[in-house]
């Protein structure tokens, strides 16, 4: 999973924040940093689109290959222009860690949210979606994007069996969500097919980082636990 790097330990990212004490402006501030990672990826997912190795491609300009992002240090990718400004926007506030800096929680994030926005724009008319396709295939969207949160979350504690279960539950939805797209009767509409061919990119995308963190995670479960101990 060398792109997606994290670390489960809840011992170290979420408990390391020393003496810091936010107010709600404080801590508003930062969740819209986050959500502006997430729009920097979207934006570095759009750019790299035609390009096969897409997922990868994305996380060097994120910064996520050459070493772990934890809460010491910024990425250094192949774009200095975007390192510099996430640079910028951090200088003036104390580091912290919290699950929005997952790289696997921004990247499900991002590519949930560019499929959620297309479908909405072309769900809004009725004549182009049926009403019960749109309302059936957006709640699948959600559902697939909570379990994989939730996955993310067990990740960063540690607990790397029911991460693997919650990855597992959201690969089910990701087949459900193809299942709704693949409908007879709404295969002939033209704006549902334009749709689906553009979407199951994303969904093989997600579909592709889940399973490499579950082969991580699996790997660690399999680690002899002297070797944690060393």
């Amino acid at each position: 999973m060398s792109n997606f790097e994290y670390d489960g330990s809840a011992e170290n990212e979420w408990n390391d924040r020393g003496e810091l004490a936010w107010n709600e402006f404080d801590w508003e501030r930062y969740l819209r940093e986050q959500d502006e990672t997430i729009n920097r990826y979207l934006a570095f997912y759009e750019t790299c689109i035609s390009n096969p190795q897409r997922i990868d491609e994305v996380a060097r300009f994120m910064g996520w290959d050459d070493s772990q992002w934890d809460s010491s240090e910024f990425p250094q990718g192949d774009d200095p222009s975007a390192t510099d400004i996430l640079a910028e926007e951090y200088a003036s506030v104390p580091e912290v860690y919290t699950l929005h800096k997952n790289p696997i929680f921004i990247a499900s994030k991002a590519i949930y949210l560019r499929a959620r926005r297309n479908w909405e724009l072309l769900a809004s008319d009725s004549r182009k979606v049926p009403q019960d396709i749109a309302l059936a295939y957006l709640n699948s969207l959600n559902t697939g994007e909570e379990h994989a949160v939730q996955a993310i979350h067990a990740l960063e504690f540690g607990d790397y069996a029911m991460s693997i279960s919650l990855f597992k539950r959201a690969l089910n939805t990701l087949n459900q969500t193809l299942a709704l797209l693949n409908r007879p009767a709404e295969s002939d509409e033209h704006h549902l097919l334009a749709y689906r061919e553009d979407v199951l990119m994303c969904i093989f995308d997600l579909r592709e980082i889940w399973l490499r963190v579950i082969s991580e995670c699996r790997g660690e479960l399999k680690r002899p636990a002297d070797e944690d101990d060393a």
